[in-house]
């Protein structure tokens, strides 16, 4: 079994349309059939939030095996459609998607036809201009995904929790807790959610968000019989997993 996954994408379209050309040209020398997981974080900070989800939404439709989780940045808008004044309790300054300028609600409304105003308008203009199939289709994304040899999510797992007891707020938010933990969580855990410079192993758990909302690259990497590697322009790089590592 073949299984590609794709870091956080912060509605940099080109740079999904770029990872998705890299997994067809390896899928296709490898016997095609393989899976694309996408972690989550679809919306904000980049240019076109609404061209990924309709890439998406349209894969899925045309029957590519892609699975695409739920990131936290991904509840803002749809939850702001059902319940405007709603803030996320993951956001430590308290304040709304909208009034947080780093969030990127700008860029994303901005995608849709939307300039944010006041609460009350900006929400109004959401409701006339965002594709209510786009709102159902953000709040329905699964949280996790999980193959023999990973455990794919957004953010990350709480340590010594059954995967059926996780929280929705753990597996899109967590970072304490779970970065800081050498722990053997029985797979690998395969993440986004806080930037790296390059795809890391750390042991226990493999970071693929290199920062794409932040001017980074989009990274791609892929799991089958042969092993761990990142998928570049070049061919496939082996990904160094630690001497030490629980989990392979």
């Amino acid at each position: 079994m073949r299984t590609y996954a794709i870091g956080d994408i912060h509605g940099h379209i080109e740079l999904l349309r770029a990872a998705h050309e890299l997994i067809a040209r390896d899928d296709a020398a490898h016997g095609g059939g393989g899976t694309v997981v996408h972690v989550g974080d679809l919306l904000d900070r980049g240019p076109d939030s609404r061209a990924v989800v309709e890439h998406l939404m349209r894969g899925q439709a045309e029957g590519r095996p892609w699975i695409v989780l739920r990131g936290n940045h991904d509840r803002f808008l749809p939850r702001f459609a059902v319940e405007p004044g709603w803030i996320d309790p993951g956001l430590s300054s308290g304040r709304h998607w909208l009034d947080h300028e780093s969030l990127g609600a700008a860029e994303t409304l901005a995608a849709y036809g939307v300039e944010i105003r006041d609460h009350v308008r900006t929400h109004a203009d959401v409701l006339r201009a965002v594709p209510k199939v786009h709102l159902r289709w953000l709040s329905a994304l699964p949280l996790w995904y999980l193959i023999p040899q990973a455990l794919f999510v957004h953010a990350g797992i709480r340590p010594g929790v059954d995967l059926s007891q996780q929280t929705e707020h753990d597996l899109v938010w967590i970072r304490k807790g779970f970065l800081d933990d050498p722990s053997d969580h029985g797979v690998l855990v395969v993440h986004g959610h806080t930037p790296v410079g390059k795809v890391t192993h750390f042991g226990n758990r493999l970071a693929i968000d290199t920062g794409a909302a932040y001017g980074g690259p989009l990274s791609a990497v892929v799991f089958d019989d042969t092993g761990l590697h990142l998928l570049t322009e070049g061919g496939r790089e082996p990904i160094p997993v630690p001497a030490n590592a629980a989990v392979m």
